[in-house]
């Protein structure tokens, strides 16, 4: 029998003609990568080596760089009894007072903290950075010399605009005034320089397109050819946006319009008082109130302080003020409108005629218009200087304009305008009015009184004619003892002399325009408080936002709002 070849199985299958090894072209190009790769690791390597080899021979390496996450300063860093700590604001204050003393060698050494308005190398031994703090700005200069190293003048002049930082320098004069800074005659040598709050190096838009006024609606390109910043942009952004000089005046002004309220009326022995925001029911009527959830219930918020400051008259407390949040559930996207602002409202027992606390609004008025001249003259010329604008034009004391409403309609009439005797004015109308009353009497400010009783709350006290007239088949026809304020044409203030006889305010709610319950929760105390007696009263609300809107002639109230509120906006 013949033997047979043993017949071997392969393990695997084996492989078709197209599975072949890596092609020429594929083994070159790996090892094309494969030497890249070296090549790249030895260059890190060398970088690494060399950037080892600088930081161990420089010079600086302790007197620059980031502080740690808790902002805590640098051990070896100079004690308040080695080197001054100083303001930027008083720098030069601070200067002039050691000029009599004996100079420090090499002239007057500081600590300050301040942010960077922009750095820039001027070469790889020489930057320049401007710093700034509370409307004052430095030049300063950092050098590379046998004490300061080129790594600190490269990491300074690479520090992100709109950091914080810390700097130890030396102040000198420059070789001539520095224009672009507020602090013309001083430049600030750095000694040491650590960041305190590193700025991202790409920011949502910049300190600078702050203080250029917003664009005109349609408007694409400023004149200059930078890019615009639209208001919505700046309000997205507003923290950066606040960080302009000229925001910073703004809200000075504002917080001195309420500082100059609360004087003026604190010197007339008013007292302040503070009102629920959070009301269990719509007490004012209306629809242009905010529901909100409150536990298992609801409640509203107040839009304005109106009710309480009626109800403390009737507790005896004479002369009230209050500085507070009002709220607005009007759906308004006009240039003018916010559905929270800041109410700055008074009342107050009268003796004779409620004229009697329009003259005192007047003064009070008058009081802080004058105080903002007076006082904030340089924070109003810097806003002016970008929302250019004409003066305010003041009335001297004891001859503000004050028209009666059918005064007001019969000038509009002579002006072109269709109107009935108790129509109410569209803002087109009261911007048109405030024109003729500036070309009539020369004053910016102006009282209109007596108002149609139809168009004020239920609350308001009729004219002594009106009541006389009282005809019960059209009971809302006629005046009432109300009056507004204008600034520039637009109304900044209402008020009125209140219905103070709890039977007749009952009447008087019933037959309003807009009828409200007089037993109805949220009115059932108010009309109560007068069932006890209560004097004559008369008062108004004014609101803050367009007192500094109106002065400084801004084109929106949102820039004199922090945080504005509107019905499109609730962040940030």
């Amino acid at each position: 029998m013949a033997e047979q070849a043993e017949r071997v199985v392969p393990l695997t299958d084996p492989p078709a003609e197209d599975e072949k090894g890596p092609s020429k072209s594929a083994l070159k190009k790996a090892a094309k990568d494969k030497e890249k790769a070296e090549k790249a690791a030895k260059r890190q390597a060398a970088e690494d080596a060399q950037k080892k080899e600088a930081e161990s021979s420089d010079i600086s390496k302790n007197d620059y760089g980031e502080l740690p996450t808790d902002g805590a300063w640098p051990s070896d860093f100079p004690s308040k009894d080695e080197v001054p700590r100083v303001q930027l604001p008083q720098l030069e204050e601070y200067l002039a007072e050691i000029a009599s003393k004996a100079e420090t060698p090499g002239g007057p050494h500081v600590v300050f903290r301040a942010s960077v308005e922009n750095a820039r190398s001027q070469s790889a031994k020489l930057a320049f950075l401007v710093f700034s703090r509370g409307g004052a700005s430095i030049q300063a200069v950092v050098a590379a010399s046998d004490e300061l190293s080129r790594q600190m003048v490269k990491f300074c002049s690479s520090v992100p605009a709109e950091s914080y930082v810390l700097v130890h320098g030396l102040v000198k004069e420059p070789k001539e005034p520095v224009k672009s800074t507020t602090i013309q005659m001083l430049e600030v040598h750095v000694k040491k320089l650590f960041v305190e709050g590193k700025a991202e190096a790409q920011l949502p838009m910049q300190v600078a397109d702050a203080e250029r006024p917003i664009p005109v609606e349609g408007e694409e390109e400023a004149v200059d050819g930078r890019p615009i910043v639209t208001l919505s942009t700046r309000l997205n952004n507003r923290v950066i946006d606040l960080r302009a000089k000229h925001n910073h005046a703004i809200f000075t002004i504002k917080d001195g319009v309420v500082a100059l309220f609360e004087e003026f009326l604190r010197s007339k022995g008013f007292r302040g008082i503070q009102t629920p925001r959070l009301l269990g029911a719509a007490s004012e009527g209306g629809a242009n109130v905010f529901e909100v959830k409150y536990f298992a219930t609801k409640a509203f918020l107040a839009q304005s302080p109106q009710l309480y400051k009626q109800m403390l008259i009737a507790a005896r407390f004479e002369k009230v003020f209050e500085v507070g949040p009002v709220f607005r559930a009007e759906n308004s996207n006009t240039a003018r409108h916010l559905t929270e602002f800041t109410g700055l409202d008074m009342e107050m027992e009268f003796e004779e005629n409620y004229h009697e606390v329009v003259s005192l609004l007047e003064e009070l008025m008058l009081f802080i218009f004058n105080g903002l001249k007076e006082r904030y003259k340089r924070e109003t010329d810097l806003v002016r200087s970008i929302y250019h604008v004409e003066d305010f034009k003041l009335p001297s004391a004891g001859s503000v304009p004050r028209l009666p409403f059918s005064e007001g309609i019969k000038m509009l009439r002579e002006a072109g305008e269709e109107l009935g005797d108790f129509d109410d004015l569209s803002t087109p109308q009261e911007k048109r009015l405030g024109a003729l009353v500036l070309e009539k009497y020369g004053s910016d400010f102006y009282v209109l009184d007596e108002f149609p009783l139809a168009i004020r709350p239920f609350y308001t006290m009729p004219t002594a004619s009106t009541r006389a007239a009282y005809n019960p088949e059209k009971p809302n026809v006629g005046y009432s003892n109300s009056y507004d304020f204008f600034m520039r044409g637009q109304e900044i203030m209402s008020g009125a002399q209140r219905i103070h006889n709890a039977a007749y305010l009952e009447k008087r709610m019933k037959e309003h325009e807009t009828p409200v319950d007089p037993n109805g929760e949220g009115l059932r105390d108010y009309v109560a408080a007068f069932r006890a007696g209560a004097p004559k009263h008369a008062g108004g609300g004014i609101g803050l936002e367009r007192i500094v809107m109106l002065w400084l002639g801004l084109p929106n109230v949102r820039l004199a709002s922090l945080f504005p509120r509107d019905p499109g906006r609730l962040t940030p």
